[in-house]
């Protein structure tokens, strides 16, 4: 058996990283959506919470209220509890990652989790 698994994303609205990577402590899907389109509902989470890296294009997210301007670059965490909805900008496509992980569950960081 081997101690690794690999999967190419190519381009689509949503692939989701989990069962195609046999995830077990973290829920990863790449995603895009079209100009002027955005994500079709305002959720929250129970336990986890969410990172997004931008990897392409640009638009919008609306935190508790807030909206907050993404760009190609940036990364942004939000806490579980935190209403959110994601939009596209009107000119351009906004691609990204999102990493799913239970709050508060990092017990090591790399150096600290490493065997050498």
């Amino acid at each position: 058996m081997n101690n690794f698994n690999k999967v190419t994303v190519t381009d689509g609205t949503r692939t989701e990283l989990h069962d195609l990577l046999n995830l077990t402590g973290a829920e990863i899907s790449v995603n895009t959506l079209p100009a002027g389109i955005s994500v079709p509902f305002i959720h929250s989470h129970k336990k986890n919470e969410e990172i997004y890296a931008i990897i392409e294009g640009e638009g919008t997210a609306v935190i508790d209220s807030e909206k907050v301007g993404l760009n190609k670059g940036d990364w942004i965490r939000i806490s579980p509890s935190a209403k959110r909805q994601l939009f596209a900008s009107n000119d351009n496509n906004l691609k990204y990652i999102c990493i799913q992980v239970k709050e508060n569950s990092l017990e090591n960081y790399t150096v600290g989790d490493a065997v050498i």
